[in-house]
């Protein structure tokens, strides 16, 4: 008994076995002074990025709106990613998308899964929000800095936020 009161001990002092990363989230959100519809009528198809979003000079898609359609986004600073659909319901204004090949030239990210909503604004007016889960782009216990949780935090709420700050210019100016 007391050899395993003894390993029990050794065990619970040694240091916590490496589990690799946790998901970190992000979630941001605008409100733009336009009604749902709209907003949707701008924002709502999958490979119509490129026309509100200032950091992607084009997208190349396969699949329409449909469960398992492709894009493959060009950013303008160079590089591409290509990322699947998951979910598409128009009719409550809202898609969830994963990225499919992570390239860490263009964001600091191994693996993201991120849903599009739109919901009316409590004071008119809709609430738009760009919210998922990632894993930085280092998955190892330790990532150097340009790969680590708060790279990839900070890059992929940099690209929602700026990306929502052109849906809102872009919807508005309508």
């Amino acid at each position: 008994m007391k050899i395993y009161l003894t390993l029990l001990a050794a065990l619970l002092a040694s240091p916590a076995l490496a589990h690799g990363p946790t998901p970190i989230k992000v979630n941001e959100s605008i409100t733009i002074a336009a009604d749902p519809k709209a907003v949707w009528a701008v924002a709502g198809k999958f490979d119509g990025l490129a026309a509100w979003h200032p950091s992607i000079q084009s997208v190349e898609a396969t699949g329409g709106d449909a469960i398992g359609a492709e894009r493959v986004l060009t950013f303008r600073k160079g590089g591409t990613l290509k990322e699947s659909l998951d979910e598409y319901d128009p009719a409550a204004f809202k898609y969830s998308y994963r990225m499919a090949d992570p390239n860490l030239d263009v964001l600091p990210i191994s693996s993201y899964s991120v849903t599009f909503a739109i919901k009316p604004a409590a004071g008119g007016g809709s609430e738009v929000q760009w919210y998922g889960r990632l894993y930085r782009g280092d998955t190892g216990n330790e990532p150097p800095d340009n790969l680590s949780d708060d790279a990839a935090r900070t890059a992929m709420s940099e690209f929602l936020s700026s990306g929502l700050k052109g849906l809102k210019s872009k919807v508005e100016a309508k």
